[in-house]
């Protein structure tokens, strides 16, 4: 079974009284395990397709299943205008909670919070199926993993404004781990790094990929990135115009 998929999905705009297709009719499953990357120019519909595979954004048609959950049966999105229902919000909240995590390509790092602090952050934000049964001791241990996987040990206690840029993305990537989320979705992320630090951060996410089987999921025009992933879906206009398997 699919951990994300698909199914005819489309979003529209209603930009005063223009009304502006964003995604047309677009399906495609990703498997557990895979490092795909959503990939088209600049316009493309790439981060917008990006944030309704997240649930951050609202598809107007179609169907969004995470790990075989309709995320939207039963309700209509046709109009995105109107509010969302309160029992649909909780849902959508609660399926990015337990499944999927993000890495931004700004970052955002709390600036007050040194990076151990800014790591456990989500973990005091709310409960966790996948951490339930661990002890505080536990907690702080599989952080203290995690910010030695992004090799940042010698770092932990310093703030964000002590950092690299690439720095940063290593504590941001460690923070979307923390859940233990399934699925990580990572909008452009060697986009503010320079070439140097953006070839370390890919080695670094394929690295985990492999060894946590964490399924990773990029919108990028990155030809690094494209180059690297396993299963490549091409956006133009839009659309799906093209798709490969490696």
């Amino acid at each position: 079974m699919a951990i994300i998929e698909l199914k005819k999905v489309g979003k529209l705009y209603q930009m005063g009284k223009i009304q502006v297709q964003a995604i047309k009719n677009v399906s495609f499953s990703i498997e557990k395990g895979e490092f795909a990357a959503l990939s088209g120019p600049s316009g493309s519909g790439k981060s917008t397709l990006l944030n309704i595979t997240g649930l951050i954004d609202l598809p107007t048609a179609g169907n969004v299943y995470i790990n075989g959950i309709d995320v939207y049966e039963g309700y209509d999105v046709s109009n995105n205008n109107i509010k969302i229902p309160a029992k649909l919000d909780r849902k959508l909240t609660n399926l990015r909670r337990i499944n999927l995590g993000f890495i931004f390509q700004n970052f955002n790092l709390i600036p007050v919070l040194n990076v151990f602090e800014n790591v456990e952050l989500p973990l005091k934000l709310g409960k966790f199926p996948t951490m339930d049964n661990l002890s505080k001791a536990e907690k702080t241990e599989w952080i203290d993993y995690l910010i030695e996987t992004v090799g940042l040990s010698d770092w932990k206690n310093h703030k964000p404004s002590e950092l690299s840029g690439g720095q940063r993305q290593r504590v941001a990537i460690a923070r979307a781990l923390a859940t233990k989320a399934s699925v990580i979705l990572a909008d452009e992320p060697t986009a503010n790094l320079d070439s140097k630090n953006g070839d370390q951060i890919l080695s670094l996410m394929q690295k985990l990929n492999k060894e946590l089987s964490t399924t990773f999921i990029f919108s990028t025009h990155d030809e690094k990135i494209v180059n690297m992933a396993n299963h490549v879906i091409y956006i133009k206009d839009g659309s799906v115009i093209n798709e490969q398997r490696k």
